[in-house]
Parts: C-alpha cells; structure tokens; sequence
C-alpha cells in the first residue's frame, strides 16, 4: 500500500487539468451560442 504521508497540499501540476476545462468550457459556450442562433433563425423562418 502506499504512503501518502509525503504528500504536501499545493504541489500538484495541474496544468493538463486545466487546459481540458479550458477547452471544455470553450466547447460549452460556442455550443450554447450555436444553438441560440439555430433557435433564433427558426424563429425568424416560422419554422
């Protein structure tokens, strides 16, 4: 089993973690946006 006594709060590199909810995030705003302006031209087309 291993020792997790040598761990120390803060430490961690995280960059990879955070760089894949950049990029989520990015992912989740164009996507919101794309679908609003889907929603706002079947409106316009009385679809």
């Amino acid at each position: 089993m291993a020792n997790h006594n040598d761990y120390t709060p803060g430490n961690m590199d995280i960059r990879t973690q955070e760089k894949t909810f950049e990029n989520f995030m990015w992912f989740v705003s164009r996507g919101a946006v794309l679908v609003i302006c889907i929603l706002i031209f079947m409106a316009l087309v009385n679809a």
